[in-house]
């Protein structure tokens, strides 16, 4: 089996807020072309990773290191050199159009014509999109809105796409819908993703592995088989890890 190459590492991260540890000590990589679970309680540290490497958050200490080399991540260098951020609460431009969101999220594409075929690509994944160009944003539901969101990070053709609780206030039907269209991303563009999720069983039906954090650290990782099989999430998420 040949093996992937790793497309980003963080090594011993820790983040500070304030005198609170956020993170303390995450060692963690992301192969090309899997999808990855952040798992655990409110306030594990998991929307933290994500901050930490699309530049949001600072590191206390530790190294980020992209295809090996050591990165002080900044939100736009991070942008072009191929990852994307889909934060909580979708954040599409209500009162700008789905055409105009799509543009906006190819911002570093100078060529017209290429992004038009980027969009054109992109509405191939979301038909549902391509028939509502011209709508604004803000009159798409919530399970549409959500599909936007993840449509305008593709624009940039993401090697890593980082996604924030995509679930949160989804219909179970929507949800379903949402995490096929994750999938079909991984599986169509060979995009890596690393996904916070609460809902879990749903969750572990795509992924490949996942890390699941308490209290800021790593405390076990898996492979979604393993996961399934285990009883640490139900104690991590009872309190009742050792």
């Amino acid at each position: 089996m040949i093996k992937k190459e790793i497309l980003l590492q963080l090594k011993n991260i820790s983040v500070h807020y304030g005198g609170v540890k956020a993170l303390d000590g995450v060692n963690l990589e992301l192969d090309e072309g899997e999808i990855v679970a952040l798992m655990g309680p409110n306030g594990a540290g998991k929307s933290t990773i994500l901050k930490v490497i699309f530049g949001l958050v600072p590191l206390h200490s530790g190294k980020i290191l992209w295809h090996q080399k050591e990165i002080t991540p900044i939100t736009y260098e991070v942008v072009q050199m191929g990852i994307a951020f889909v934060p909580q609460g979708r954040r599409v431009f209500s009162n700008l159009t789905i055409a105009e969101n799509l543009e906006i999220g190819g911002f570093i594409v100078d060529n017209k014509k290429e992004l038009k075929r980027r969009i054109e690509e992109v509405l191939d994944i979301f038909p549902v999109l391509k028939r509502k160009l011209k709508l604004k944003a803000g009159s798409l539901s919530g399970g549409e809105q959500q599909m936007l969101a993840l449509a305008r990070a593709l624009m940039i053709d993401p090697k890593i796409l980082l996604l924030d609780e995509p679930s949160l206030g989804l219909a179970p039907k929507v949800v379903k819908e949402v995490f096929n269209k994750i999938k079909e991303i991984n599986e169509r563009h060979k995009t890596t993703i690393l996904v916070v999720e609460h809902n879990i069983k749903s969750l572990l039906d795509i992924v490949h592995r996942g890390y699941i954090l308490d209290k800021g650290k790593i405390v076990f990782q898996a492979t979604s088989n393993e996961l399934r099989q285990s009883d640490i999430l139900e104690k991590v998420f009872m309190g009742k890890l050792a």
